[in-house]
């Protein structure tokens, strides 16, 4: 099991980069494939690998037609 999994909706999702303000985007395009990338946050319910659930803030990196990549979990919500 991962870290953390969704089992809420994501809510409050926001664009935080997108294109050349990516620094990572060189890395997204060679390992996923070209795409119009953006780096996005919101808030979504996870289980924790403990089985708790929290509310947590959410940021991973989306292209069309490739989808969501690396999820990472950046704080909680209280």
């Amino acid at each position: 099991m991962a870290e953390f999994e969704v089992i809420g909706e994501l809510v409050g999702i926001d664009v935080i980069a997108r294109g050349p303000g990516i620094r990572d985007l060189p890395r997204l395009n060679r390992q996923y494939g070209k795409g119009k990338w953006r780096k996005l946050k919101g808030y979504a319910l996870v289980r924790l690998q403990n089985g708790r659930e929290r509310m947590a803030e959410l940021h991973w990196y989306e292209a069309h037609g490739i989808g969501r990549r690396e999820m990472k979990r950046k704080g909680y919500i209280e």
